[in-house]
């Protein structure tokens, strides 16, 4: 039962993040401003993370040990991600995202993509109406993280990893523009958003807008970062970490 619960959870924080993402295709009216959708989405992210990891500790899928875990690699990569921070499509922070998520599991890797995110923008001043969506896109690449498969052959861990980085980096690099795409693309084009008209089309207008503005091109630079980075350092961070989770008692809940 309390592994029903920690999944459920999990699920609905997955499920309502990409709901917020995507609100352009529901919408039927334009919202006012950017920094209003930005508040809105933050006061809602700031108590569903809370309750995530309220859950995790009660249901036992996070315990005092993980959560000391998950402090300090939330300290590590947030420093770590001042070394890239996006600039020119170079993302340093998922790759330690990614690997934590697979050896602790979704939860983890929800609590550990969202709060790298928040202390790395405390740590640079990075703070706007972008900030609640990156953590919601580094959470959501946390929770997907934690359920790729465990593999015997290192190999076979390596290119699941990879994969997955390649389809993460991609997704949210549209989510990120898609929120705010309505702001961006302005109004009277091909590429612009029309409250209220059907999902398809918006989303042919939105793949439009990508393909005009150089998304993928960025998206691109992410992937290849993220991929190089696993690849190096794969095998010895997921050593590492799997070391840190017996020693402190603590792993992988599947």
């Amino acid at each position: 039962m309390n592994s029903l619960i920690s999944k459920l959870s999990i699920a609905i924080a997955g499920v309502a993040s990409l709901l917020m993402f995507s609100w352009p295709l529901f919408i039927t009216s334009n919202i006012s401003t950017e920094a209003t959708t930005a508040q809105t989405v933050f006061i809602l992210l700031m108590p569903l993370t809370l309750v995530i990891v309220l859950i995790e500790f009660a249901t036992g899928d996070i315990s005092s040990k993980h959560l000391a875990l998950l402090g300090v690699l939330i300290a590590l990569n947030a420093v770590i991600r001042l070394l890239g921070a996006g600039t020119a499509g170079i993302e340093t922070a998922f790759f330690l995202v990614i690997l934590g998520a697979y050896v602790f599991g979704s939860g983890f890797g929800f609590i550990l993509g969202a709060g790298s995110i928040f202390v790395s923008a405390l740590l640079t001043g990075g703070i706007g109406p972008w900030l609640p969506f990156q953590m919601m896109g580094a959470a959501l690449i946390g929770l997907g993280a934690g359920l790729i498969p465990h593999a015997t052959k290192k190999w076979l861990v390596k290119l699941n990893l990879i994969v997955y980085a390649v389809i993460a980096s991609f997704t949210y690099g549209a989510l990120m523009t898609l929120w705010n795409w309505p702001y961006l693309a302005g109004t009277g084009t091909q590429i612009s958003y029309v409250a209220g008209a059907p999902i398809i089309d918006n989303l042919t207008r939105f793949l439009k807008y990508e393909i005009i503005t150089g998304g993928l091109v960025w998206d691109t630079g992410r992937a290849i970062t993220t991929s190089l980075l696993i690849l190096l350092t794969g095998s010895a961070l997921i050593a590492t970490l799997s070391r840190a989770a017996t020693r402190a008692g603590v792993g992988r809940k599947l």
